[in-house]
């Protein structure tokens, strides 16, 4: 098969980082792009793959849209979302950690954003919207596995926007957070 690919990011930082994972391909060409205002021409593109990104667009409605008109008819739309936290054992248990560390106003960056779109029918209904029609949505269970407790507690303490969360309430307690999630994900 004759395939090319443009390989978008918001962040040049994570397109950069990217490239450095990805063995040199002619066929890949990376690009800054806000997926709610592409840079492309309409119907561009046979297949739009967003990957763990739908539930960081601000205005999803305007994603959707943005796909649907760089695609070529009978083009495809495939994207992925996180469930609920309380499927994800790594993002529950930091969650809660963190309610340990500030009970008063536990930071729910995790709970709220990246896990906080998993509603099939609401998902279904903004597609939709979008003018998306014959769509299939499936719900696949797997199990993430880290080697230590660490990774994923440094990981989403400090490597996510729940980073600023925790920073907000003490930028002091950043470090005794992280190491109190990763105490709690041992458990």
């Amino acid at each position: 098969m004759d395939a090319s690919y443009i390989v978008t990011d918001l962040n040049q930082p994570m397109l950069d980082y990217a490239a450095t994972r990805q063995a040199a391909d002619i066929r890949i060409t990376w690009r800054t792009a806000d997926a709610q205002a592409l840079p492309f021409e309409d119907h561009a593109f046979d297949v739009v793959l967003c990957q763990f990104g739908v539930m960081f667009f601000p205005n999803r409605q305007s994603g959707y849209r943005e796909a649907k008109r760089v695609l070529k008819r009978g083009g495809r739309f495939l994207f992925s979302v996180w469930d609920r936290i309380e499927e994800n054992v790594f993002a529950n248990d930091v969650t809660n950690a963190l309610a340990e560390v500030f009970p008063n106003d536990p930071p729910r960056f995790l709970a709220r954003t990246p896990h906080g779109y998993h509603d099939i029918a609401l998902i279904r209904n903004e597609l939709e919207k979008a003018g998306f029609s014959n769509l299939v949505i499936e719900t696949k269970a797997e199990q993430s596995r880290a080697s230590s407790p660490h990774h994923p507690a440094i990981a989403y303490c400090k490597g996510t926007p729940l980073r600023n969360e925790i920073e907000a309430r003490d930028a002091g307690k950043l470090d005794a957070a992280t190491d109190h999630a990763a105490s709690r994900d041992c458990e």
